[in-house]
């Protein structure tokens, strides 16, 4: 970002994110900042007051932090957070015939990069913005009200990413049907030209599991993949659940309820993805 304030709160929507993944209520952090000396702290009262307005707005209370001498300016927050065993959200209960729901689009990790290259304005980054900002926490009062099988947050190692992770723990594999995938603005047009984060590219190349049919191209896979920050969550449904699920994410507002695929049986982390599901 280029608007200190924004910077703050979306690395503090990012932080606690985790949390939300796993339906817990976050109690406290602690801010942890490296800035250069040569930097106006003025800037960096910018950023922390960004990060005071979420964390606020999250109930969590911020009792302090540590700080370093860096070379380039750095914010990120520990969280602590707690929730009930019996209510805990994890990755290792997803079943065949599941549903997968994503609550925001992808894109991030390339609209970010298009900006550091001056591909793009900042007034273009605006719905990505809105969306790193946004917390998870009304996505998880959503699948905790409904019941999910599985959750995830998606963060930096992109949709398939944290969906193998997913895989992998429930020992089941997944179909993701890419037109019903949410997108930020701009995004597609941008990878298209080559505008991809190295993190995107790396996701990208450890993606070995992934089949992806013929009609896909290179910047579909790219989108797959981006590297993310204060992503959505991802929600694993059963089916009879799918309907509730969807109207308790619009009744939080959630940037997106969008179903993009299912659980099947088959080899463990293993993921189609096609342009449309049978």
């Amino acid at each position: 970002m280029d608007d200190p304030g924004a910077w703050g709160a979306i690395a503090v929507a990012n932080a606690l994110s985790d949390i939300y993944a796993m339906g817990a209520t976050p109690l406290f952090g602690l801010n942890l900042v490296g800035w250069p000396r040569d930097q106006p702290f003025e800037i960096l009262g910018q950023v922390l007051q960004g990060a005071a307005e979420v964390a606020r707005r999250a109930g969590c209370l911020v009792l302090g932090g540590h700080s370093i001498d860096s070379v380039e300016p750095t914010f990120g927050m520990a969280v602590i957070g707690e929730v009930h065993p019996d209510r805990m959200l994890t990755n290792a209960g997803a079943c065949a015939g599941d549903k997968l729901v994503l609550t925001k689009p992808l894109g991030t990790g390339i609209l970010a990069t298009a900006l550091k290259r001056d591909a793009l304005l900042e007034t273009g980054m605006a719905e990505a913005i809105r969306s790193m900002k946004t917390l998870n926490d009304g996505a998880a009062r959503a699948a905790l009200k409904i019941g999910v099988s599985a959750a995830t947050d998606v963060t930096g190692f992109g949709l398939l990413g944290h969906l193998t992770n997913i895989l992998d723990a429930s020992k089941v594999a997944a179909e993701v049907a890419f037109d019903s995938i949410p997108v930020l603005p701009h995004a597609r047009n941008l990878a298209a030209r080559g505008v991809v984060p190295g993190g995107t590219q790396r996701n990208l190349e450890a993606a070995d599991r992934v089949e992806w049919t013929a009609d896909l191209t290179a910047t579909d896979r790219y989108i797959c993949v981006d590297a993310q920050t204060s992503g959505g969550l991802l929600l694993v449904v059963p089916p009879e659940h799918e309907a509730a699920l969807l109207a308790a994410l619009r009744e939080e507002k959630t940037p997106t309820a969008a179903v993009i695929g299912r659980i099947v049986a088959g080899p463990p982390g293993s993921i189609r993805v096609a342009r449309q599901l049978s």
